[in-house]
């Protein structure tokens, strides 16, 4: 039906890949017309268009840049008030953006020029062994640590073969038309959709040469440290032949001199939690010479929809040791926290199989009123109580079972959760998945508090009131002052004492062993729940890891506190210019475009698709699919052709 209502739209509005296609074209007509002139230049002649670029670049905002030059000498003066410097630091940034601006309209006036140079480049490499030029300063300090590169008296000769990242590299690759137009679209700041397979690495050359002639610095953001490394050396010598320098940050360590001098290149690859954490600790920097990032200016992002949209709310943080990181007693409270969780564990089991007593037959529609609203209740306080059980989970997949539990939470928390408190007065703590927040119920604080000499144990004082009780106790100031000083002391204790309840419920109820984290050399490491690798050195903050630590009866380290934290979306929305690249793009062209203002184009593959893909099966039950998947699995199996089936959990399988 979707698939209908498409195509309606297309013929009424049009079809916005064939539009988004027939905008470009003209460009690529331009680039092809000039990469025909090119090929009778010297490849001395051919580097020379490139300075000849750069130098164009820099006379169209040269006065714009020696303007801002003035006003930041002007504004290191002593003498002048916070206000003056401000205004001055105002017009600097206004400049800064005009500047900007400039830079985008010489860019497109060159765009042509550029991607025919950098193709015209690739086309040399590929036929021929070796490409030899007159010899600058820069092809003799590459020489040096190259072995690809020579330099013979005043000639330098460029080896067309060359290792990346320990790989053997035999440059092969010629810009298709269809490439260049996922080029076009990339410098102009939108996500290039491109099938698997045609070249997007070869594709990016083409903006990041272009707009790496600006000397602003472009940064290409990878998804893990092997393909920056990669990518990088693979695609060096094109940028180098050119007088290009660039870099990958992921080979030096944080706050070196070396990540530092990466970040001046033109180029400079990386990953995307390397540029994220980078931005942080240059925010803690308390020196300007401390600093390792210059300006946001236009960033390339690889799998743009798992960076920029899957991961983009996972927040990159930066903790250390607290003041008073030992003070925290996780071992002292395990026990207790064993208890309420075993005591919980059983309670909800039992709601769980109260639950499906009376929601049997809910599918068929044979389950009474009463069943259905009390089975709906016991429902809802097994989910609020452990909404990680196994079991529950596997219920919950059954046809109708989720529905009816958020019918009866709906009705729980009508009015500001009104009523929730009847539905949670049978639970020992109650757990809210979607916060990760878990708040003690009254009957568990009675079972935590249970044989206790104070049975105010774990209960908060209130504050006010015994600020007022101290007050009108008739007592001198200088014992007011001691009772105020002790109120607090206990107010601190307490609430300390209850967070770290708090933390180690969490611990218990919401992260399981082998899934969210892995014990290993007696260390909690946290796994990565995108790529489900072992995240090392990175630590849950806010004491949560030392109770993991202590339910897992390991060494709990000193407690952490954040210092700096940035999520990945609000880290790639301050550069001036933002593009990417992927397989998948137009399934989240909406949030890219909400999010980022990102436009998708959709690249047409170079040759003519013969891949059958067919329209999205929908079912409207669960219980229909997973019929569905079992007739198909024994098809594909009766025709000998091997199944894997994924799913979230093995237990719902």
């Amino acid at each position: 039906m979707s698939n209908f209502f498409s195509k309606v739209l297309t013929r009424f509005v049009g079809d916005k890949t064939e539009t988004d296609i027939r905008e470009i074209q003209p460009t690529v007509d331009k680039i092809l017309a000039l990469g025909d002139a090119m090929k009778s230049l010297s490849n001395d002649e051919l580097r020379d268009k490139s300075t000849a670029m750069r130098q164009q670049i820099a006379d169209y905002i040269a006065p714009l840049e020696s303007e801002i030059k003035e006003l930041k000498v002007q504004a290191d003066g002593s003498d002048l008030s916070i206000d003056t410097k401000e205004a001055i630091y105002d017009r600097v940034d206004a400049l800064t953006k005009e500047v900007d601006q400039k830079i985008e309209e010489v860019l497109e006036e060159i765009l042509p020029e550029a991607f025919a140079v950098i193709k015209e480049t690739a086309r040399r490499f590929t036929e021929n062994d070796t490409v030899s030029v007159k010899a600058t300063d820069y092809d003799r300090e590459l020489a040096i640590s190259r072995p690809h590169i020579t330099v013979d008296g005043d000639t330098a000769t460029y080896n067309t073969s060359w290792d990346a990242a320990g790989t053997a590299i035999e440059w092969n690759m010629i810009h298709y038309d269809v490439q260049l137009i996922g080029g076009i679209a990339l410098h102009r700041g939108k996500a290039a959709e491109m099938q698997t397979g045609e070249g997007k690495t070869l594709v990016a050359t083409l903006p990041v040469f272009l707009n790496a002639l600006t000397s602003k610095g472009v940064h290409v953001v990878t998804v893990n440290n092997y393909l920056a490394q990669r990518d990088c050396e693979w695609m060096a010598p094109i940028y180098q032949f050119h007088g290009l320098t660039i870099d990958c940050i992921d080979k030096y360590k944080p706050n070196s001199p070396e990540r530092r001098a990466a970040y001046k290149k033109n180029v400079i690859y990386g990953t995307n939690n390397e540029f994220g954490f980078d931005y942080l600790r240059d925010n803690m920097a308390v020196e300007p010479d401390n600093l390792v990032q210059l300006k946001h200016h236009f960033a390339i992002v690889d799998e743009v929809d798992s960076v920029l949209i899957d991961e983009a709310r996972t927040p990159l943080i930066i903790s250390g040791p607290t003041p008073k990181g030992d003070d925290q007693d996780f071992d002292d409270l395990k026990p207790k926290v064993q208890l309420l969780y075993n005591a919980q564990k059983k309670v909800t089991t039992e709601f769980l199989s109260e639950a499906k007593q009376r929601l049997k037959g809910l599918d068929e529609g044979q389950a009474s009123k009463e069943d259905v609203v009390d089975g709906g209740l016991s429902l809802l306080r097994s989910y609020r109580g452990l909404p990680k059980s196994k079991a529950l989970i596997k219920y919950l997949s059954e046809g109708g079972i989720k529905q009816q539990l958020l019918k009866t939470e709906a009705f729980y928390m009508q009015d500001n959760s009104r009523d929730m408190w009847k539905a949670d007065q049978e639970l020992f703590f109650t757990i809210d998945e979607k916060n990760n927040q878990v708040e003690l119920t009254e009957k568990g604080i009675q079972l935590i508090s249970k044989n206790m000499e104070d049975d105010q144990f774990f209960i908060m004082p209130d504050f006010g009131t015994e600020i007022a009780n101290i007050e009108n106790s008739g007592a001198d100031d200088k014992k007011k002052l001691e009772m105020k000083e002790e109120l607090i002391r206990d107010y601190t204790v307490k609430s300390q004492r209850i967070h770290t309840i708090n933390q180690l419920l969490k611990a218990y109820a919401l992260f399981e062993k082998d899934v969210d984290y892995v014990v290993m050399e007696n260390k909690v490491k946290i796994v990565d729940e995108q790529t489900g690798r072992i995240m090392d050195g990175r630590r849950y903050s806010d004491g949560l890891h030392q109770a993991i630590e202590a339910k897992e009866s390991v060494k709990v380290e000193a407690a952490t506190q954040t210092y700096a934290t940035i999520t990945l979306q609000n880290y790639f929305r301050m550069y001036h210019k933002l593009a990417g690249m992927t397989g998948t793009a137009e399934t989240e062209a909406g949030e890219l475009w909400e999010i980022y203002k990102l436009d998708v184009v959709v690249i047409p593959t170079n040759r003519p698709i013969i891949r059958d893909d067919r329209e999205d099966l929908v079912y409207r039950t669960k219980r229909e699919k997973y019929n569905a998947i079992i007739d198909e699995v024994v098809r594909l199996r009766e025709a000998g052709r091997p199944v894997l089936v994924g799913t979230t959990t093995v237990e719902v399988s």
